[in-house]
């Protein structure tokens, strides 16, 4: 029998805005405004065109299942995101948690703000490991009572 091994990398950007809605069975004009809220960071071709990962795909699988299932709104998920303490996972100095407007917001994903004078300055939001370990709604919760202990 032969067994077929896929090895692919789940953060390649492989998918259009098109085929993500079609896999999810939503709109383009939902993903879009998911990207404006800050809930998702897709990769973009130097042409404009949004690429979706594997790993942006259960994100966004995780957003819908809030949304839908869950009655949260877009605001109640950039709080729930809000929270995952990024200054910890990436192991801010004092001096940095100061000077960083996320470490003091709880109205938006740390993604979400522009990074100026510390660690995350030199760094795409979407390339960090608070971003892409954090697709699963799971994640959110195991990561805060890890930090919170």
């Amino acid at each position: 029998m032969n067994d077929i091994t896929l090895d692919f990398d789940i953060d390649a950007p492989l998918y259009s805005i098109s085929v993500v809605a079609e896999m999810l069975d939503i709109s383009v004009h939902s993903l879009r405004a998911y990207e404006a809220a800050g809930l998702i960071i897709p990769h973009k071709k130097n042409t404009k065109h949004r690429l979706y990962s594997h790993n942006d795909v259960i994100r966004l699988k995780c957003i819908r299942d809030s949304i839908v299932n869950k009655k949260f709104s877009i605001a109640a998920i950039k709080t729930l995101y809000s929270m995952i303490p990024c200054w910890a996972i990436k192991k801010c100095s004092e001096e940095e948690r100061n000077s960083c407007e996320a470490y003091d917001g709880y109205m938006n994903p740390c993604w979400s703000y522009k990074h100026t004078d510390n660690i995350c300055e030199l760094q795409k939001c979407n390339t960090c490991e608070v971003y892409k370990n954090h697709t699963h709604c799971e994640t959110i919760k195991q990561t805060i009572r890890t930090y919170t202990r």
